[in-house]
């Protein structure tokens, strides 16, 4: 089988500074995959070349085995347009209601057929548990739970064929987090998506996650299915995963 996404030998410095080392990762049609990795491990970089936001100094991106690196005009905008994306901060248009909100990437940002899109922003939010009142607020006057849950709405409305979802429950308490793992996981499910995910949040990768890739150095150090989690074998992925101070990601004189 094709994979949906394929990643090979992906390199990305910041003037003399690596950050992505030659990542090699691929990733199956209908597969959630969460990507964990301490802060600054190069997990946003990662996600930003394959949406072709940072053009990468080497490697290939394949999207169903076509090469996206080095897309331009038309060809880029056919590749993100099956794309859905969840900010880490939700990324919301404070001057749009939630209903343009959610339904922007239908329309492109041009506003059009507001009574059908409206329509179908309600029909959305409804799959994330909001009710159809919130469509006519702005995202000055949601919760931080709820903000999440619009973000979310307005990743799947088109129902893209990838899903992209970084740092998802940041600044969620632990409630609202589990809702929002919840959520992505029966969203991802229902839409039969491939899904990425960037997180240091252990209790969103094992909720979200089929599988899980440890990056760290520039590399990635270990993948396999989220069930073998506990026993990797890899020493960097039982500190991490355990949160212990101690070990090869952040040694004792380093913490």
């Amino acid at each position: 089988m094709t994979p949906r996404l394929a990643i090979g030998g992906l390199r990305k410095a910041f003037g003399d500074k690596p950050v992505l080392d030659g990542v090699d990762l691929a990733v199956a049609p209908g597969e959630s995959l969460v990507v964990i990795g301490g802060s600054g491990t190069g997990k946003s970089v990662l996600l930003k070349c394959i949406l072709g936001l940072l053009e990468p100094d080497a490697g290939s991106i394949r999207l169903d085995g076509q090469e996206t690196v080095g897309l331009t005009g038309r060809a880029r905008a056919q590749m993100r347009a099956r794309f859905g994306m969840l900010f880490q901060g939700g990324a919301l248009f404070d001057s749009l209601p939630v209903w343009r909100n959610v339904s922007f990437a239908l329309t492109a940002g041009a506003g059009r057929d507001g009574a059908a899109m409206k329509r179908l922003a309600i029909e959305t939010l409804a799959k994330v548990g909001l009710a159809a009142d919130v469509a006519d607020l702005r995202p000055a006057a949601l919760s931080g739970g709820m903000l999440k849950r619009v973000a979310l709405a307005r990743a799947v409305a088109a129902r893209p064929d990838v899903l992209f979802f970084d740092e998802p429950t940041t600044g969620l308490d632990p409630i609202r987090a589990d809702v929002i793992n919840a959520l992505i996981r029966e969203q991802v499910t229902a839409l039969g998506a491939t899904a990425i995910t960037i997180t240091h949040d252990m209790a969103s990768a094992r909720v979200i996650a089929d599988r899980v890739a440890m990056l760290h150095a520039g590399r990635i150090v270990w993948h396999g299915a989220v069930a073998d989690l506990d026993r990797s074998g890899e020493p960097l992925v039982d500190q991490f995963v355990h949160g212990r101070r101690d070990g090869p990601v952040l040694p004792r004189a380093h913490a």
